[in-house]
């Protein structure tokens, strides 16, 4: 479940911090073994989950199997790793636009360059966010607290 084969997208979450998760199972299992493990997991990786957000992992059992399978798990994890893709994302995106490639088929349909632009910052924004909670510490999150 936590392995990148999983991921819905080409982001290695060991290369990034796992800021909140959720994993929901379905079928006869025992809730108490279910939180043992994700308490487990948590235990032996904790590098890849921040610190400063306390219980950022939940886990949630329905008794009741699918129709096709005796047990199946669904997992949401939000990972700064996702900075990835956004950051290979951006970098096609700027190839194509500074060669304008395609770019009056959107242009043709009203938009204007500049909500190109915005785009690019909003992306590279994000890559630098998501880079800043990888590297934020609960001492720094403290202190920041104490500041304000």
């Amino acid at each position: 479940m936590w392995d990148a084969k999983n991921m819905i997208c080409d982001a290695d979450p060991r290369h990034g911090r796992y800021l909140t998760a959720s994993a929901m199972f379905r079928g006869k299992m025992s809730t108490k073994e279910v939180d043992g493990q994700m308490i487990n997991v948590q235990n032996k990786n904790t590098s890849y989950f921040v610190e400063w957000i306390p219980s950022n992992v939940k886990s949630s059992v329905c008794d009741i199997p699918s129709t096709s399978l005796n047990m199946t798990s669904t997992f949401v994890g939000n990972s700064t790793s996702i900075q990835e893709m956004f950051r290979r994302v951006s970098e096609q995106f700027t190839a194509m636009f500074r060669r304008r490639a395609f770019l009056h088929w959107y242009t043709g349909e009203g938009m204007d360059e500049m909500e190109f632009n915005e785009a690019e910052s909003i992306m590279n924004d994000l890559v630098a966010e998501n880079r800043q909670y990888q590297d934020a510490t609960a001492e720094y999150e403290q202190k920041d607290q104490q500041g304000s």
